[in-house]
């Protein structure tokens, strides 16, 4: 699944720290992959938000498959999963295909 948005970046295990929790914005961690179907259905608008939010808050997604060492430190059990960081610490988060207000409210957590 190929991002479409310029504003969502692609993290793995090696960049994560430096990606997110070294990260001067808070960050938003869509933990997905390719054969989830409901990552797929919340794909768009995540994308969305990453326009909606650029330059406030980082949005990067994270293939479990790719990187399994990152889920399993913050206990992924279930994708989507999304995971709101800020100042490095992960202080919400979200499971399942939800819609963009519930999204929206995560984020606002940050501010």
């Amino acid at each position: 699944m190929e991002d479409k948005s310029k504003h969502v970046n692609t993290v793995n295990d090696s960049d994560f720290e430096s990606m997110v929790e070294k990260n001067e914005l808070p960050c938003l961690v869509d933990f997905w992959a390719p054969w989830c179907g409901p990552c797929k259905a919340i794909g768009p608008v995540i994308d969305e938000l990453a326009e909606e939010f650029a330059g406030k808050v980082q949005i990067v997604k994270m293939n479990v498959d790719e990187s399994p060492a990152t889920p399993g430190k913050f206990g992924i059990k279930a994708i989507p999963t999304l995971i709101l960081f800020k100042n490095g610490e992960a202080i919400d988060r979200i499971t399942g295909a939800v819609g963009k207000a519930q999204l929206k409210e995560l984020i606002s957590k940050a501010s």
